[in-house]
């Protein structure tokens, strides 16, 4: 098994005032040459915008945009006519494809909102643009990892063009979870939302991430209370 180990100190952070954000991945204003990527996995952005803000009209294409609300409520609207309110539970996606223009603003004038945005490098080219959203509420079981996100239509969660699967996990202290990873040659990206778990006796705490590569399956442990994200992804880019 290879690994890599992000603590959260570490990441890029950039604060504009109405924005604080922080960046696994090189991103924006924060360039690292070591920090580029994670197999398919561009971008791991941990941003709060604070009420009454947001992010302006602006474009995106030959991406796949996967946007997971942690705290408060996201109002999205885009070239496509889709307009939503997103919050904690759900999970939006967007293939931006062959071009897509969206805002994403804060809904509430007083109130932060925190989510994760992430960028997967798509394996279709100049598909088209394609929006949708689900509520992950009724199928999260606590001590267990529950799945999001994969690249099946008709599977659990959003889809993506991309051999991907995305699982989320509430755990209590001293509970483990056992992950087999989805297809050979992909590796999984740990990102810790909550808590602290250890994998491999390494410990983790709140928004510090791990990659894991060249292995088949690993168990992690929560050592305290904890909520985790795992992207499970093609390691060779497209």
């Amino acid at each position: 098994m290879d690994t890599i180990l992000h603590r959260a100190a570490t990441r890029g952070h950039a604060n504009h005032g109405w924005l604080e954000a922080n960046h696994t991945f090189s991103f924006a204003g924060y360039q690292d040459k070591d920090r580029m990527h994670f197999g398919v996995l561009r971008v791991l952005n941990d941003d709060l915008v604070h009420g009454g803000y947001g992010f302006g009209t602006h474009p995106h294409d030959n991406m796949e945009i996967i946007t997971i609300p942690l705290e408060g409520a996201l109002a999205h609207e885009d070239s496509m006519g889709n307009k939503a309110v997103i919050q904690s539970g759900d999970v939006q996606v967007m293939s931006a494809g062959t071009g897509i223009q969206h805002s994403e603003k804060n809904d509430s004038l007083t109130e932060p909102v925190k989510l994760l945005q992430i960028w997967l490098f798509p394996n279709k080219r100049n598909v088209t643009p394609r929006y949708d959203e689900i509520s992950i509420k009724d199928i999260a079981v606590d001590n267990s990892l529950y799945q999001v996100l994969s690249p099946d239509p008709k599977d659990a969660g959003v889809w993506v063009h991309q051999d991907a699967w995305f699982h989320m996990g509430n755990f209590y202290a001293g509970t483990s979870a056992a992950y087999t990873v989805k297809k050979e040659g992909n590796g999984v990206y740990v990102f810790v939302i909550r808590g602290t778990i250890t994998i491999n006796n390494e410990q983790l705490s709140t928004r510090d991430g791990m990659g894991l590569w060249n292995t088949a399956a690993f168990t992690l442990t929560a050592t305290s209370d904890a909520h985790v994200l795992l992207m499970d992804v093609p390691m060779a880019l497209p």
